[in-house]
């Protein structure tokens, strides 16, 4: 759709109704165009190691940034691993590639080595994509880029649609990418998917510096395409929905216990977790310590649909977390690195609750005058973290502990005044 693609190359910021406030561009009031088709057509997906050398080719001899999303089988599959790749790039048009036949994109990560990718909510799709072999030197998040200029819907279908006047066809973001082979409306979706990227990553980026927001964008994009791999979440079992009503340590024991064989099924047989015991089977178990298969069968989630030895794993597993000691039931909570909730501050340390609600307030305010999330501004921990160990009252201290908890240096300008107020305006009384 070569007219789509010349109206939102030459368009400014367009808009229907989801602009920043203060915009500043022209406004559009016409209806949005529904985009239907790739301006090439769906291309045939890459599933093989010659088609994947001429893409990487392609890709190399082909000029500007490049346009990158994967598609996960969440909810469906166990883990997060990509089951399609797509990218555009001008010169080298879309590709849709499979990495469960080509698992190995290292070669294509390599030939893009300092260009700079276009992703859209980046974070989500790093982690599959680094598995794969390709990492990003550079990045453009879009859907950053929508929050720091104040857009108050920033998913892609509303970004798309607000700042370059075209609708996306949503409906396949939730299926199982893991089909094969896939089917063609969830192909063109999924080239659709990139299709305007490139465009939209322009007319955000000529908004930010209409802002004068370009400087502190580029400098999140570099932090998120400089950090590293996350670490493995410590008791991930804690985290099971529902969690809040098991109080004993008896019971969180059988929480563990169930979660981790619900883990290891769903890990052998690649499937959702969910999919094999909910969360929700998993505390009513914990609750209710079944003593036998009669009673475990009873419990719902483990009715009619739960054959016998099934069943029997998970008794087996209650009957585990039974039979230890005292000294190996897990503890009620978690360590705690860092300030406590701050629901208890008021009773721990009133003086520091006094400061973190200055500090929020500050927050607040200086974000809506940005026009932007306040979270994105400076991250609720990092606030929380100076205002229960507060260094020296003075900007060079202040500045100095922000900088210490990650902060980017456009943030620390603009939070460190907030918070020398806050800290000062909260001090006890000499």
């Amino acid at each position: 759709m070569t007219d789509a693609h010349d109206t939102a190359a030459d368009s400014s910021l367009r808009t229907t109704g989801g602009a920043p406030p203060d915009d500043g561009g022209s406004s559009v009031t016409e209806a949005p165009t529904p985009l239907l088709e790739p301006r090439e057509g769906i291309p045939p997906v890459i599933a093989d190691e010659a088609a994947l050398a001429e893409a990487v080719a392609a890709f190399a001899a082909g000029s500007g940034p490049v346009a990158v999303d994967a598609e996960r089988a969440s909810g469906y599959r166990y883990g997060q691993r990509a089951y399609l790749v797509q990218l555009r790039r001008e010169g080298a048009g879309t590709a849709l590639i499979d990495p469960v036949a080509c698992p190995d994109l290292s070669a294509l990560g390599e030939a893009l080595s300092g260009v700079e990718w276009v992703l859209h909510a980046a974070t989500q799709d790093l982690p599959c994509l680094r598995e794969i072999g390709m990492v990003p030197s550079r990045l453009f998040d879009t859907e950053l880029a929508g929050r720091l200029a104040g857009f108050p819907r920033v998913g892609l279908g509303a970004m798309v649609e607000n700042v370059l006047g075209f609708v996306l066809e949503k409906g396949h973001s939730a299926v199982d990418w893991s089909t094969r082979p896939l089917p063609e409306p969830w192909l063109r979706y999924a080239a659709l998917d990139v299709e305007l990227l490139v465009d939209l990553r322009d007319a955000l980026e000529k908004e930010l510096d209409r802002q004068g927001k370009l400087d502190w964008a580029r400098q999140e994009f570099d932090a998120i395409a400089s950090a590293p791999p996350p670490e493995p979440r410590k008791d991930p079992w804690r985290r099971t929905s529902g969690m809040h009503k098991v109080r004993r340590r008896r019971q969180m024991a059988v929480v563990r216990e169930l979660w981790e064989t619900r883990d290891r099924i769903a890990r052998r047989r690649d499937v959702s977790p969910g999919k094999v015991l909910s969360d929700a089977a998993i505390v009513e178990a914990a609750l209710a310590l079944p003593a036998n298969l009669h009673a475990m069968a009873a419990l719902n989630g483990f009715g009619q649909r739960v054959g016998r030895r099934q069943l029997e794993h998970w008794q087996a597993a209650v009957d585990r977390a039974k039979a230890l000691s005292e000294a190996q039931l897990p503890q009620p909570g978690q360590p705690v690195t860092g300030p406590p909730p701050p629901r208890a501050w008021a009773d721990k340390d009133p003086v520091a609750a006094a400061r973190l609600s200055a500090a929020r307030a500050g927050v607040a305010e200086l974000a809506e005058r940005l026009n932007m999330p306040p979270e994105n501004l400076i991250t609720p921990d990092t606030v929380r973290r100076v205002c229960w160990e507060p260094p020296g009252p003075d900007e060079r201290s202040v500045a100095a502990a922000l900088t210490a908890h990650g902060a980017r240096a456009w943030q620390v300008d603009q939070v460190t005044p907030v918070l020398v107020a806050a800290l000062a305006t909260s001090s006890p009384p000499a």
